[in-house]
């Protein structure tokens, strides 16, 4: 019997490996303007305030270990291989498409460790992908969004449950639920781009899977800095007003918008946003994040397949 090989091309933001690269990959996402001496100061104090550590490489690279092991055993007589493709450092989005077909592959997947679609986001990766493997004659299609799949849902839901398990019960109902995501330009919003209101889906889903009685809203974390306006509310301006208008004590943060351990989250999160709740006096517990969770991988295998036989009918 024929073995059919399957590229998959797993797409994600990228980070460096270590400080000395730091500056070229501000300068990649500045689009070539190298950023100012400040700038690259604040990012590095950013790395060193979480240890000196860039995870989301390695964190990277064990989903995308764990999806091919999953896909092994998915659908007989095919053989899915993974590939990496980085929006900001290498292999860039465009090595991986090439690497897939120097390597003889002919149909490929496309997926970026993002649930939720925008256009600005997912769109973007999917673009640079699709011009690259129409120019080496590749059959590439592309998963946009997930961010309802059961299995994604079920290990929001434990999380949630997990987390709320870590307050006393006499002040459980009283919790906040905070889900957050990072912000994009407010102009997505004129463009009916989807990642809002997919982000709210995935959220009152969680919500009401869980059966949890607690109040829940939605903030915005992560911000560029640049001119235009960012989605808000900011995640640091809701919990002042939450303490100061509602007299909320008790927070949980679910960032459901990121699917592993990185700068977003070990600083943004639990440094940034631990900082302010320990000036008001509030206790605040983050939810773990996704990574090579069980549930995770097989929220991406399954949509792997499902795409791949779609082009194949």
């Amino acid at each position: 019997m024929t073995q059919t090989t399957v590229g998959v091309l797993v797409m994600s933001y990228g980070t460096p490996e270590d400080m000395d690269q730091v500056e070229a990959y501000y300068t990649h996402i500045r689009g070539g303007r190298p950023p100012s001496a400040e700038q690259l100061q604040e990012l590095k104090d950013r790395y060193e305030a979480i240890g000196g550590v860039f995870p989301l490489r390695k964190n990277t690279n064990a989903q995308v270990q764990a999806l091919e092991k999953k896909l092994q055993s998915s659908v007989t007589g095919v053989h899915f291989k993974c590939y990496q493709g980085l929006k900001h450092a290498a292999p860039f989005i465009e090595d991986g498409v090439r690497q897939m077909a120097a390597d003889g592959i002919q149909e490929a997947v496309g997926l970026v460790l993002a649930p939720h679609y925008s256009r600005m986001s997912v769109g973007s990766y999917i673009q640079r992908a699709r011009e690259t493997a129409e120019e080496l004659g590749l059959s590439m299609s592309f998963i946009e969004s997930y961010h309802l799949h059961p299995s994604l849902i079920q290990a929001l839901v434990e999380r949630a449950k997990e987390t709320l398990a870590r307050f006393d019960r006499d002040v459980q109902e009283d919790v906040r639920f905070i889900f957050t995501a990072h912000s994009l330009p407010e102009k997505i919003v004129e463009m009916k781009d989807p990642y809002p209101q997919q982000l709210l889906e995935t959220a009152q889903t969680i919500m009401e899977q869980s059966g949890l009685p607690n109040k829940w809203q939605f903030a915005w974390q992560s911000a560029g800095q640049t001119p235009m306006p960012w989605l808000g509310p900011d995640i640091l301006d809701v919990l002042k007003q939450i303490h100061a208008e509602e007299n909320v004590r008790h927070v949980i943060i679910s960032p459901i918008g990121f699917v592993s351990d990185h700068l977003e989250v070990l600083y943004d999160i639990d440094i940034e946003c631990q900082a302010v709740a320990r000036q008001l006096g509030m206790h605040l517990e983050r939810t773990r994040s996704l990574n090579t969770d069980p549930l995770y991988i097989n929220t991406l295998a399954d949509v792997v397949v499902r795409t791949w036989k779609g082009s194949n009918a």
